[in-house]
């Protein structure tokens, strides 16, 4: 494993901002770091990246201790914080020349180092331009250049789309899907498609605990379909349907026209058994859909339950 982190705390005083946070990541993976506002993220891939030491936990890169071993450890990582760490009054070419060294990359391995991450992000044209002078999109760019400049093992990418036009957007994606071929990318984000189309595994964390780590393989079962809305020409007899293997319950969504939200289990789908039953009963079938859970709905739901429960709770 590329990142193993181990039962992570953060205090700040009284408060625990991370709570026994455990992830690992992997060469060719790319993790979706998700969370609402103060749930504890940035903390969290502060201490990733040694900017800041856990209270307790255990952290390795690369297999190296982060803790013991922070200047090797920290050559295997590169990270992009949200704010860019840019000198506005550098060039491209001075300001990743000068990141180039503090990595110890000098001569030749510089100058390759150098060419290859302008062109891994779009900046030859840009080269002997002022920082300050750049659109965001290019000064994003410039950002995440200098995260992948000594080819690390591991890059951590803070809101790396944030700001940026939806042409900027979807280059900044392609090259955030290039890196998760070659390295171990986490990449936090609010856009929450963005995350389900870009990441192989997503990690949801709330109020620093983690309340969701799957493969992005077994989030599609979890936003399958497990309800279906029936609409009918006639009214429907209730009773007939809610003895049906695996149905739920059924609520009716219009008073109007005969329009039905009809739960039912993952595993089973009614629906075939639905529409015989509408048929031979002459109910007039209009509309048998299935309803998806967003990923959305999903993160809406497991902050939202948090949210209460500490509500509950004080």
């Amino acid at each position: 494993m590329l990142i193993e982190a181990e039962q992570l705390y953060r205090f700040y005083g009284n408060h625990c901002a991370v709570e026994n946070l455990s992830l690992s990541l992997d060469k060719g993976e790319i993790l979706g770091f998700l969370g609402p506002n103060g749930a504890g993220k940035t903390t969290t891939m502060q201490m990733l990246c040694g900017n800041l030491a856990p209270s307790a936990g255990q952290i390795r890169i690369h297999s190296i201790d982060l803790l013991e071993n922070p200047k090797q450890a920290k050559r295997h990582l590169g990270y992009l914080p949200e704010t860019p760490p840019l000198y506005r009054e550098l060039t491209v070419n001075e300001y990743l020349s000068y990141c180039g060294q503090l990595h110890g990359l000098k001569g030749k391995s510089l100058a390759q180092a150098l060419e290859g991450a302008k062109e891994r992000c779009g900046l030859q044209a840009v080269c002997n331009r002022l920082i300050g002078n750049l659109s965001k999109g290019y000064q994003q760019r410039v950002g995440i250049a200098q995260a992948i400049l000594h080819s690390p093992d591991v890059v951590v990418l803070d809101e790396p789309t944030v700001g940026l036009d939806p042409n900027q957007i979807r280059e900044i994606r392609k090259l955030i899907q290039e890196l998760g071929q070659e390295h171990a990318v986490l990449l936090s984000s609010h856009i929450l498609p963005e995350v389900q189309a870009l990441c192989s595994r997503v990690m949801i964390i709330h109020q620093g605990k983690v309340a969701l780590n799957e493969s992005t393989d077994t989030l599609e079962q979890h936003v399958r379909a497990s309800s279906l809305i029936l609409e009918t020409r006639w009214p429907v007899e209730l009773e007939c349907l809610t003895h049906l293997d695996g149905v739920q319950s059924i609520k009716q969504i219009s008073e109007i026209r005969h329009r039905y939200r009809i739960f039912h289990d993952k595993e089973t789908n009614p629906a075939e058994k639905i529409a015989s039953i509408v048929v031979a009963k002459r109910w007039g079938l209009l509309e048998l859909t299935p309803v998806r859970q967003s990923i959305e709905q999903i993160f809406v739901e497991i902050t939202q339950q948090g949210k209460e429960t500490a509500e509950a709770e004080a």
